[in-house]
């Protein structure tokens, strides 16, 4: 008889979470008496399901399984979309919605009063034959935890970075099974759930640039902070969440759009900011090529601006977000620092004309070579991306030292780029902000954060109207009525 021999361990040895293999999640949910639920796979063969299939003991899992590939066919089930597209959001709640229908039409209560029912589906469009377009797909997942609770649901949008069509199935029912399994065992903790769906998959396979969690389970869950993870864990370079609080896809809202951006810290949004957005937003769309019913505009936080004290304060970006929401905008959380990474990623869903809105200090920065010195051409190549698109900086004036007026004319950039300046400024490139409120350029958002933590008063008049009283009620920034303070402290 073989003797027990325990692993030896040696000194200097790191603990390594175990993630349990594809096959090991998909059987232990097969293996699971309630757990019991339906598959609709669109576009790249039925390869989540598949695992599901080898790993044994599916006929306690699987209700259906289905690829409806014909239009008409998935026409026919689905109904017809206003847009005639596929690969849309609207097609795959339309699939979960149809397929939970199903089961519980289909499978009484009465007989079956500890399964908890699961829909999952996709609808995706891999590769295309000249490899021009990578593909993208939308997934998701409609599941109980408990036989007599609602629905909660999880959707999400990828983007395919492999450049076959084969590899790019088989990365898809990998993430399928991450999502099921997630959705059953993580859903308790949606931070781990989001990292562990990369589980048996790299990055530079997968991006994943837009999640929501909704239903009673997620009834807590912030669907902004869930976009922050995903830029944190380089899931995806930028995200964006509209004034609901929901998370868009940012190439249904920015394709073929004259997108308009401010970055900012916001911290928090101030008149200065306002007046930025609005005196910009006028110039913006009386400018040739401008259609201001196709104009899109976008508040932008960069990664590196919310790590501007060490570690992301959650607290403080879900600060920064209720306000911009409050104030009816979309924000864009970007792994961007250099503004041409901006540009960039912009020009990948729209050729029409583009506004960057900023203040002198940004524009001065902006010539700054040590930015640059990672790229084989510099700054020209920076300055090419730059500029390069149909492209305008809006630059809104700030007071010297002295009470100067500092605007696109006077300004000083670092010696060696004068002439580089000249230039962008002499073709129409950066042009004035002339409409602008004097009395707030000596408004200062740091100023205004340090006055809410200080317990001082006056800084109300500093930000947009309603802005101090969202800010009092919510407890934002750190604010904490003098009263209400004394009161704890007694």
């Amino acid at each position: 008889m073989r003797s027990m021999v325990t692993d030896i361990k040696l000194r200097g040895d790191k603990e390594i979470e175990q993630i349990p293999s594809i096959k090991d999640k998909a059987l232990r949910i097969n293996l699971n008496d309630n757990i019991y639920g339906t598959f609709a796979e669109i576009g790249a063969g039925q390869e989540t399901v598949r695992h599901f299939f080898r790993a044994g003991a599916s006929s306690g899992t699987i209700a259906k399984a289905m690829s409806a590939y014909d239009k008409d066919f998935s026409d026919a089930i689905y109904g017809i979309e206003e847009d005639g597209r596929y690969v849309t959001e609207s097609r795959l709640k339309k699939m979960l919605a149809h397929e939970t229908r199903i089961i519980e039409d289909r499978l009484k209560r009465d007989k079956h009063p500890n399964k908890i029912f699961f829909s999952y589906a996709n609808t995706v469009a891999t590769i295309d034959f000249a490899k021009k377009f990578k593909g993208h797909g939308w997934v998701g997942i409609k599941f109980q935890v408990e036989p007599d609770e609602d629905y909660n649901e999880i959707i999400l949008h990828i983007r395919f970075k492999e450049n076959d069509a084969r590899l790019q199935q088989e990365t898809l029912g990998i993430l399928g099974v991450n999502l099921i399994y997630g959705a059953f065992y993580k859903h308790n903790d949606p931070k781990k759930l989001l990292r562990y769906l990369y589980d048996h998959l790299d990055k530079d396979q997968l991006e994943i640039d837009t999640i929501n969690f909704s239903g009673p389970r997620f009834a807590n869950v912030d669907n902004r902070l869930m976009s922050l993870q995903l830029v944190k864990n380089g899931m995806t370079d930028a995200v964006m969440f509209g004034p609901d609080g929901n998370n868009i896809l940012p190439a249904a809202v920015l394709y073929k759009k004259n997108i308009l951006a401010l970055r900012g810290s916001f911290r928090p949004v101030t008149k200065v900011n306002m007046n930025m957005y609005k005196k910009s937003y006028d110039m913006f769309i009386r400018e040739n090529k401008v259609d201001e019913e196709n104009t899109f505009v976008v508040f932008e936080i960069t990664l590196s601006n919310l790590k501007a004290e060490g570690e992301i304060d959650e607290r403080d970006f879900l600060d920064r977000a209720e306000l911009l929401c409050s104030l009816g905008q979309t924000v864009m959380i970007s792994n961007f620092q250099e503004y041409y990474k901006v540009v960039e990623y912009f020009s990948n869903y729209t050729k029409a004309r583009m506004g960057l809105t900023m203040g002198v200090s940004n524009l001065v920065e902006i010539f700054d070579e040590k930015y640059y010195r990672h790229l084989s051409g510099g700054i020209l190549e920076a300055f090419g991306k730059l500029f390069y698109r149909d492209l305008k900086v809006y630059l809104y004036p700030m007071k010297d030292e002295d009470g100067n007026i500092i605007n696109s004319d006077n300004l000083k950039v670092y010696p060696r780029m004068k002439e580089l300046y000249k230039f962008f400024k002499f073709n129409g490139k950066v042009v004035d902000i002339q409409d602008y409120e004097e009395e707030n350029l000596d408004i200062f958002s740091r100023k205004i954060l340090k006055m809410i933590n200080n317990g001082e008063s006056g800084w109300e008049t500093m930000v947009p109207s309603g802005t101090a009283e969202i800010i009092k009620t919510h407890h934002l920034f750190g604010y904490y009525d003098k009263k209400e303070k004394e009161l704890a402290e007694k």
